[in-house]
């Protein structure tokens, strides 16, 4: 079972790679409209099955995931304006530090121990988005800025929303975990709809392509994975989604990979990635302490 979970968030990663050439296609369309489109077609899509498998008698702790839709909301809007202000490559580097996020929210919130190998590969990660951006101006009249600054706004309420939703896995089936998961936000960004008319027929197909292949598809087969991993195990697989946009980027639409990008971005993932198989090792042990 371990091991199908295993192929589910690495395809899942795949897929997630297509993120940022779907999102760079819908041009015409604003941010808010492209945001509906993530979270109100998935909703639309699940509430039929919703119903015929009568899931709506909602159980587990529904305050907190009100609270996650809502934060994962913010999250979706900060990570779109990502993609759009700045290179697939930027984007999806800076929004990778998210484990680290939840290391450090983890350890501020619920006072779990920071090792020191932890510190270090947290001081590292931050040498690394220091590279990411050097050559760069901090101005909010660069696009650069206002899109790497809203990678690293979104990996942070992503961050949350990983921690928050693990916590309630066994209460909810993934269609209900990914209904709450967009809920707020098909609300939220309804009223973007009403510049729908403006907008190319062929670019609401993409629309409507995005919100179910990454609303619904690449979210499927994450909590499916996440139901038989740790959640350190499931992020760390999802690292492909980096190799997977930057491929895709640089072939697709020419996008350069400058030697910034590959030193800074190198220092991130190898800091995220040991930061996380920390994160798994210390579950691991806590684990066999409680068992014996």
């Amino acid at each position: 079972m371990e091991k199908k979970a295993i192929y589910a968030v690495i395809l899942c990663a795949i897929l997630a790679g297509n993120n940022g050439l779907l999102i760079k296609s819908m041009n015409s369309m604003s941010t808010g409209g492209i945001a509906w489109f993530r979270t109100g077609i998935p909703v639309l899509f699940l509430i039929p099955f919703l119903i015929k498998d009568k899931e709506f008698h909602f159980r587990g702790n529904t305050k907190k995931m009100f609270l996650a839709s809502f934060i994962n909301a913010i999250r979706m809007y900060l990570y779109l304006l990502a993609f759009i202000y700045t290179s697939i490559g930027n984007a999806v580097v800076l929004f990778y530090t998210y484990p680290l996020f939840v290391t450090a929210i983890e350890y501020l919130f619920f006072k779990q121990k920071l090792q020191k190998a932890q510190t270090g590969f947290l001081v590292l990660a931050f040498i690394g988005i220091v590279i990411t951006y050097l050559g760069k101006p901090f101005s909010f009249a660069s696009n650069d800025f206002i899109g790497m600054l809203s990678a690293i706004g979104a990996s942070i309420g992503y961050a949350v929303t990983v921690i928050l939703f693990k916590s309630e896995t066994p209460n909810y089936s993934k269609n209900q975990l990914i209904f709450y998961q967009n809920l707020i936000g098909a609300l939220v960004f309804v009223p973007f709809l009403a510049f729908l008319p403006d907008v190319e027929l062929p670019q609401i197909g993409v629309g409507i392509l995005y919100g179910l292949l990454i609303g619904i598809v690449v979210f499927k087969l994450f909590f499916y994975g996440l139901k038989e991993l740790t959640a350190a195990t499931a992020t760390t697989l999802m690292y492909l989604e980096v190799v997977s946009a930057i491929v895709l980027g640089y072939f697709v639409l020419d996008e350069k990979l400058s030697w910034n990008i590959l030193a800074g971005g190198s220092l991130i993932l190898i800091s995220s990635f040991f930061i996380s198989k920390l994160n798994r090792k210390k579950v691991q042990e806590s684990l066999s302490t409680s068992a014996s």
